[in-house]
């Protein structure tokens, strides 16, 4: 689907440019895409990139050359943040989340020209509205709406995590005695930011014994803050090998990811993360719609229960027990996971 038309919205090509997404993760990094289009259509211009710190290290070193400016929620002055983006004196400023706190941010910067989606009342701190199509294309495509909006030609449609040297010297270092005999790496990501989101423990640890007894794979147990206790217990219940990564960092994450043959994977930031390396990558789905949210490359797949009529609900508690996630088979996500990396 092609973005709507645009309209001229610029008097005249920004000086500097403000993008702001705030929150989760995989929403930040696929917002990311505008970045290159509008380095393409102004190339001396300054270009921020306002987040918040858990998002930091997906934008940081993207090839537009984006600043990352930072909000901390639990320790900015609101108002002293305002006076901040006031005196930058941005010429541009695009709001891609679009929420209450981020609406006064585009406000705060009394720029010329503020272009953002009007969501429940939010219309006031925008010049320019963009019409949403959230509910019927990609998150990527929504994104790059609100720059078509500014009269931008959309040139480019990657969505990059930049690995620096060091993790990637860190991950081949890590991963390279795993791949004895001709194994197999296939990364495995039970986290879920929603209870929904999430496919059983039992099954990641089914699958991964039958991905180690009938594919010859090296699963790798994928955990990040709060979730060692998930992977340990994943481990607990095979009967063959696994090996749990240490802590990493978002980078390192992102390199890690890169060095493995593929990923399985629930709808969650990690999933993006390896789509945007380049990595085979099978999301598994329930409450939320593939279609808008599934891994962005054309390496990748996706798999839910299909026939159910609450499919793609958004709801992060069920009322019926999470039957899309609970009666998922096995059989059916290895399935489609042998499809994936048979067709490559």
């Amino acid at each position: 689907m092609h973005a709507p038309p645009a309209d001229a919205v610029l008097p005249r090509p920004p000086r500097r440019i403000l993008v702001i997404k705030l929150r989760a993760i995989g929403d930040v990094l696929l917002s990311t895409i505008v970045l290159n289009n509008l380095r393409a259509a102004w190339p001396d211009a300054d270009i921020d990139f306002l987040t918040e710190t858990p998002s930091r290290d997906v934008v940081e070193g993207h090839p537009s050359g984006a600043r990352v400016i930072v909000f901390h929620p639990k320790k900015d002055n609101p108002l002293l943040f305002f006076w901040r983006l006031r005196r930058a004196r941005y010429d541009l400023v695009i709001d891609l989340f679009c929420n209450p706190r981020s609406a006064q941010m585009a406000f705060a910067t009394r720029a010329r020209t503020r272009i953002g989606y009007p969501f429940r009342g939010r219309a006031w701190a925008y010049t320019t509205h963009v019409a949403t199509r959230a509910d019927r294309v990609h998150n990527t495509e929504f994104n790059l709406d609100a720059i078509a909006r500014a009269g931008i030609g959309i040139v480019d449609r990657s969505v990059v995590l930049t690995i620096p040297a060091e993790a990637a010297e860190w991950a081949e270092r890590f991963l390279a005695p795993l791949r004895a005999d001709g194994r197999l790496l296939v990364a495995l990501n039970a986290s879920g930011t929603w209870p929904t989101k999430r496919w059983g423990l039992e099954h990641f640890a089914e699958l991964a014994d039958r991905l180690h007894a009938e594919h010859n794979v090296m699963p790798l147990l994928l955990w990040g803050p709060g979730e060692e206790d998930d992977v340990q217990e994943i481990r607990s219940r095979m009967r063959g090998e696994a090996v749990i990564p240490p802590r990493t960092s978002i980078k390192q994450l992102g390199a890690l990811l890169a060095g493995c043959d593929a990923m399985i994977t629930n709808d969650t930031g990690p999933m993006h993360i390896g789509a945007a390396v380049g990595l085979q990558v099978l999301g598994i789905f329930g409450p939320t719609n593939p279609y808008l949210q599934g891994p962005f490359n054309e390496r990748s797949a996706w798999v839910r229960l299909d026939g159910l009529e609450c499919l793609a609900c958004n709801l992060t508690a069920c009322p019926i027990g999470n039957v899309c996630m609970r009666d998922l088979p096995v059989d059916t996500v290895l399935s489609a996971f042998t499809a994936l990396v048979t067709s490559a």
